[in-house]
């Protein structure tokens, strides 16, 4: 029950807080984009940027201490492949004009065929790529 319960929860919050944002803020919410504008500074822009960012990072700490065990994975491949693999995702959210988040979030449900496509793409390479390091061990 709780695999059931745990994802439909956290999938109703997100679903909440980019509504949210589209209401009040007028803004489709990409992590990418967002932390994206933080390192590159526009006066004026910056203080819901950090508010946002603020409440993710506060967020995590919050469930950490509540619920410890939503952060108990294993990690497959050394440290540096994961950092490695992290830059990758990176360079890629700045091809794709956005994240998971942007497009397969926002971007899917306003019918967007870009996000529809890029969402399609990310989903195409993430499994080519795990069933390749599958294979290679």
């Amino acid at each position: 029950m709780e695999a059931f319960i745990l994802p439909l929860v956290g999938g109703s919050l997100i679903g909440i807080a980019v509504s949210m944002m589209l209401i009040f803020n007028g803004r489709v919410t990409g992590i990418s984009g967002i932390a994206n504008g933080l390192l590159s500074y526009s006066k004026g822009d910056m203080s819901w940027r950090v508010a946002f960012v603020s409440g993710l990072v506060a967020g995590g700490v919050i469930l950490y201490q509540i619920y410890p065990q939503a952060f108990a994975s294993e990690l497959h491949g050394d440290v540096w492949q994961v950092i490695a693999a992290g830059f990758v995702v990176g360079f890629g959210t700045i091809m794709g004009s956005g994240c998971t988040s942007g497009h397969g979030v926002c971007g899917i449900s306003r019918m967007s065929v870009r996000s529809i496509l890029a969402t399609l793409t990310f989903i195409a390479v993430g499994i080519l790529t795990a069933s390749f390091l599958r294979g290679a061990r």
